[in-house]
């Protein structure tokens, strides 16, 4: 194992576990009234404005940042692992 090895698979467990972590941290998208099952969930409330600044919306936006990070890093380390040998 050299060092590139090493380094890209302390990164590759880095950015999965976290991405594990902000997976299980957000919420559920199910609407559970039933209210929302006769109006088809359709609000014009303050929260369905700012929808993108809240803490869900954040922890989606980290979540994909992290998973694109991921797949970049999973195909890097095995480009670097394939031209090393």
């Amino acid at each position: 194992m050299n060092v590139f090895e090493i380094i890209g698979g302390i990164l590759l467990v880095i950015t999965c576990l976290l991405s594990v972590i902000l997976c299980l941290f957000q919420d559920s998208k199910q609407q559970q009234n039933m209210t929302a099952a006769i109006t088809g969930g359709a609000n014009d409330s303050f929260y369905e404005k700012n929808e993108g600044r809240t803490k869900e919306a954040i922890l989606r936006k980290i979540t994909k940042v992290l998973l694109i990070v991921f797949f970049i890093l999973t195909i890097a380390v095995n480009a670097v692992i394939k031209f090393i040998d």
